[in-house]
């Protein structure tokens, strides 16, 4: 035998009914300090300086990045480092 319930309840409802704590005080206290920060660190920013930065290392990444990828790939079709099997 198969019984479906559905009930209609908001969530603040099935938390009191369940007996779990009301913790929307806590969540918007740390939504607040959270918004209060990344404004705060936003003024510091300098995209121009964060640009040039970005930029410098891009190649070097990229390099990195992709020799990386072909010694995983390498590896996973169990060839050596210089390509043999």
């Amino acid at each position: 035998m198969k019984v479906s319930v559905n009930v209609e309840c908001s969530p603040e409802e099935a938390r009191a009914f369940l007996g779990l704590p009301d913790v929307s005080s806590v969540n918007e206290l740390l939504v607040n300090e959270t918004r209060a920060r990344f404004e705060k660190n936003l003024e510091l920013v300098d995209p121009v300086g964060l640009m040039r930065q970005w930029t410098a290392m891009g190649g070097a990444m990229t390099d990195q990045f992709m020799t990386m990828m072909t010694q995983a790939a390498r590896a996973g079709a169990g060839e050596d480092e210089n390509g043999e099997t």
